[in-house]
């Protein structure tokens, strides 16, 4: 995928579609989220070589005391605080295999706990601007409609999230109650790691969530995380310390979407999906839109989907009900976000297998309760 875009965002360029004022917009916008995404990255792998993620799962594995149904709640709770403070692609990448190594040393059914994690990363990406990449995008647009930095971010998506988080945790929880019952054996003794590597990788992580919402350009706090802890890791591992760090794939595929879609509104796009987003304020004229984005992202990822519906919003909280379909509703098809596809690669990587057929009808219900409930929250902070 990422090569794809990446050629597509070359030919835009080479065929003359972009002009130097849509150039230097892409550019002005791509430029903080890249930034972002690059040190959040770089933060994630380090702190999950130093034994984070690994702790905190086997810490909720202690915390359920040999109950299956607690210890899922916990793994709810880890997902949700990973994407929110790290981003979806986080809890995607890195707490996946955390939690599947777990689910098969503790000989519980993986599959439910491995649809946990990427419905948690998609449906809870809603509360910070740091949670998804849509979000950072939405932050400039939100200024211009007088919505002011992370605070006034928050104070529109706090009741969606939660919405969001209700609707995901009723539906899994429905669908897989007779897997979630039961107990299980209390796992053995972590394996040894670096004590000062793990404590500043710990305090870093902790850190984080209040920096974010500090209303610093997110990229800030990222970049001087990033710092600390690579300068951790040259002292103490400096093996570590590799250019698979960086996230470059991914920056190539952002880089490409933004000039492709930017290319495409260019020519029409915006024009071409307005009668089906409809517009107007209220719950109804919300939803529609929310459904449009939501169908966009499954169709097409949910960045591009973004990018192509955004122009259609016009206010703060008709912005708010894209970030709701474009966040909560790719569920359904495993291209719909970049978090499925990377979740999918580690589930294989794991020899889980995910019926896709399944996949797609629970995610389709889940899509619909999750991105109805949050449309209906969002009346509340409209």
């Amino acid at each position: 995928m990422w090569w794809v875009c990446g050629l597509a965002g070359l030919a835009a360029l080479a065929g003359g579609l972009l002009g130097g004022e849509d150039l230097a917009r892409v550019a002005g916008r791509a430029a903080p989220v890249l930034a972002f995404l690059v040190a959040v990255t770089v933060v994630a792998e380090l702190a999950d070589a130093a034994g984070v993620f690994d702790a905190a799962a086997r810490l909720a594995a202690r915390a359920g005391r040999g109950r299956t149904w607690r210890l899922w709640l916990l793994v709810v709770v880890l997902g949700t605080a990973a994407t929110v403070v790290l981003s979806l692609d986080t809890t995607a990448v890195l707490l996946t295999p955390v939690v599947l190594a777990l689910a098969a040393q503790l000989r519980l059914a993986p599959l439910p706990f491995a649809l946990t994690t990427v419905w948690l990363a998609n449906t809870t990406s809603m509360l910070l601007p740091v949670s998804n990449l849509t979000n950072l995008i939405a932050l400039d647009t939100l200024r211009s409609l007088g919505v002011e930095g992370t605070g006034g971010f928050t104070a529109l998506t706090w009741a969606p999230f939660l919405a969001g988080l209700a609707g995901a945790v009723a539906v899994l929880g429905l669908a897989h109650r007779r897997q979630l019952r039961g107990g299980y054996a209390l796992p053995g003794d972590a394996p040894r790691r670096d004590p000062v590597l793990f404590a500043v990788a710990a305090v870093v992580c902790c850190l984080l969530a209040p920096a974010f919402v500090s209303g610093v350009e997110p990229a800030v706090p990222a970049a001087v995380a990033a710092l600390v802890l690579v300068a951790a890791f040259a002292l103490r591992r400096p093996g570590a310390l590799r250019p698979a760090l960086l996230p470059w794939r991914t920056v190539v595929l952002v880089s490409g979407l933004f000039l492709v879609v930017e290319a495409a509104q260019a020519h029409g796009l915006t024009d071409l999906l307005r009668p089906v987003a409809g517009g107007g304020e209220g719950f109804g004229a919300h939803l529609r839109l929310a459904a449009t984005a939501a169908v966009s992202a499954n169709v097409a990822d949910n960045l591009p989907a973004y990018l192509a519906v955004e122009p259609l919003a016009g206010s703060a909280a008709r912005l708010v009900a894209v970030l709701v379909g474009v966040n909560l509703g790719p569920l359904v098809t495993p291209w719909a976000s970049l978090a499925t596809l990377l979740w999918l690669d580690r589930c294989r990587a794991r020899g889980v297998h995910v019926p896709l057929r399944r996949f797609a009808l629970l995610g389709l219900v889940g899509a619909v309760v999750c991105v109805s409930a949050a449309v209906a929250a969002l009346q509340l902070t409209a």
